[in-house]
């Protein structure tokens, strides 16, 4: 059986979610990729076993991560059935639903039918009797929010999750639809924004709505899809998403449009004592209404280079002014 690590909470560092009692890790380990069913189940066990030993208690699914969609959530409950069934009160589990997952018309977006139907299949993948956690993965446009947020609620109120979440609304969405929840009596614990050094559009006014409502926030693709690590300093290695054909998040254009300022902000994350990815984390963190940066991995190795920003999360005015002007040319 699974012992981890004892000092396990001595590594990490926690964040109170918004206004909520919950804390969240200052890194979480995504499952978007390398979990599914075409990957090796022993590499995804061993990441979330290293992840756990650092004091990653939160690990975040979504109905459809994969490939193929569904099996990030089979995997992961096989997983918590070999190391982790007698330590559930210990770890955060969240996911979502709000892309296509099945075929007709009630096997995507924010109708009441899809939600709860789509989290009672999630239970199901993972063996599991709640979530923690449970977001709408992106805004409706064709169903009410007062429909969407109901059903968040219900997921509280029978049991199925402890938590609601959204993900991917922008400033006004996330107004409108936290004020609802709040009137419900299951406000808001998070919201999970596209956020990075290069996108940095929830600084224009969502992390104000945020503050003000009390809600966390915790950023997915932090490092660029693997822009801001030192992966393409001196070129497009082969095995990489960018060389890839049939990479739907990263090619050729994306890495010669920024290559100039990565190998600059490679340079003051040296002089930090930093890897790039290290210093593109712990930038983030700079916000107090940042609860936790959501990573992905596909080594254990990448795991523990964040788990280290850590080391090193504070900036002085200097470099986030130097930082700024990078970014800006």
């Amino acid at each position: 059986m699974y012992v981890p690590a004892e000092n396990r909470y001595d590594v990490m560092q926690y964040r109170r979610s918004g206004r909520s009692g919950l804390k969240l890790p200052l890194v979480s380990l995504g499952l978007w990729h390398n979990f599914g069913g075409v990957d090796v189940l022993e590499n995804g066990r061993a990441m979330v076993r290293r992840a756990f030993d650092l004091g990653i208690t939160h690990f975040d699914l979504a109905n459809n991560y994969g490939p193929p969609a569904g099996s990030a959530e089979e995997n992961f409950g096989k997983i918590m059935k070999l190391d982790f069934h007698h330590l559930r009160h210990e770890v955060v589990i969240s996911t979502k639903a709000g892309y296509w997952m099945w075929n007709g018309p009630y096997g995507e977006w924010g109708s009441r039918k899809y939600l709860i139907s789509s989290l009672d299949q999630s239970l199901k993948r993972m063996g599991l009797d709640y979530v923690d956690i449970f977001y709408s993965h992106r805004p409706d446009p064709d169903t009410p929010f007062e429909e969407t947020m109901s059903a968040l609620d219900y997921t509280v109120r029978s049991g199925r999750a402890m938590y609601v979440g959204l993900s991917n609304y922008n400033a006004e969405q996330t107004r409108e639809a936290a004020a609802i929840l709040r009137d419900l009596g299951t406000p808001c614990l998070i919201h999970q924004p596209i956020y990075n050094m290069f996108n940095r559009w929830v600084e224009d006014e969502l992390l104000e709505v945020l503050d003000v409502f009390g809600i966390g926030t915790i950023p997915f693709s932090p490092l660029a899809q693997g822009l801001l690590t030192d992966k393409y300093l001196n070129g497009i290695p082969e095995d990489s998403r960018a060389a890839s054909e049939h990479s739907p998040f990263l090619d050729k254009d994306d890495v010669d449009k920024t290559i100039d300022q990565v190998r600059e902000l490679n340079k003051i994350a040296q002089e930090r004592g930093q890897t790039l990815a290290q210093m593109a984390v712990a930038w983030l963190w700079r916000f107090p209404v940042i609860t936790s940066v959501l990573i992905g991995a596909s080594k254990v190795r990448q795991i523990e280079d964040i788990v280290g920003a850590m080391n090193n999360a504070n900036f002085s005015e200097d470099e986030l002014n130097r930082i700024d002007a990078i970014l800006k040319g």
